[in-house]
């Protein structure tokens, strides 16, 4: 409908293109409605290779022909509420890295399901009034659940919670997309 908010997912493999999808998408959008583009990285340069993708991603915004802001938020999402306008575009890369980072804020209070419960119930917050201040929300994940977890308790945890962020939100978007090979597949939603 006209003036709501709308949310999309994108999920894929790493290194699968989904992050220059998501970019191209949001950039397609505020060219069509006349958005601001908005960019919450979750990302954190902990070792060399994170750090040389934070600046691929940095470099490809700035040699776009449209105006990102960033807005660096490694985690606790929520803290971003009342920050967008109805006439922003806001993509946020990527909720497994969110994940990630909120597992470790915990240090190893992440074994106590209260813990575990509190981080989704966090996230899912986060992303529902950020999705409600926008034009567009577009969400990026990583899919990593395809692999066995194996013995690892955080991994097990780690795969459980993303399960369940995916499933909500899939649920929540309007359209989702599948990135495969740097092919988007869409699996929900009206084809544009």
């Amino acid at each position: 409908m006209e003036g709501e908010s709308s949310m999309i997912f994108i999920s894929g493999g790493v290194r699968s293109g989904k992050s220059s999808f998501a970019e191209n998408l949001a950039c397609d959008l505020a060219k069509q409605t006349g958005g601001n583009l908005q960019y919450i990285a979750a990302g954190q340069a902990n070792d060399p290779e994170m750090e040389a993708r934070i600046q691929r991603h940095q470099e490809d915004r700035k040699s776009s022909s449209l105006k990102w802001t960033s807005w660096e938020k490694p985690s606790r999402l929520a803290e971003l509420s009342g920050v967008f306008g109805k006439n922003d575009i806001v993509l946020l890369d990527c909720l497994t890295t969110l994940l990630n980072n909120e597992l470790f804020l915990t240090e190893d209070r992440w074994r106590d399901p209260a813990v575990q419960k509190q981080i989704d119930a966090d996230i899912l917050e986060g992303i529902i009034h950020i999705q409600r201040d926008c034009k567009a929300f577009i969400v990026v994940s990583n899919e990593v659940l395809n692999e066995p977890m194996g013995g690892n308790e955080l991994v097990f945890i780690y795969g459980r919670l993303l399960g369940s962020l995916h499933q909500k939100m899939a649920e929540k978007a309007e359209k989702a997309f599948l990135i495969e090979a740097g092919i988007p597949l869409q699996m929900k939603g009206e084809p544009a």
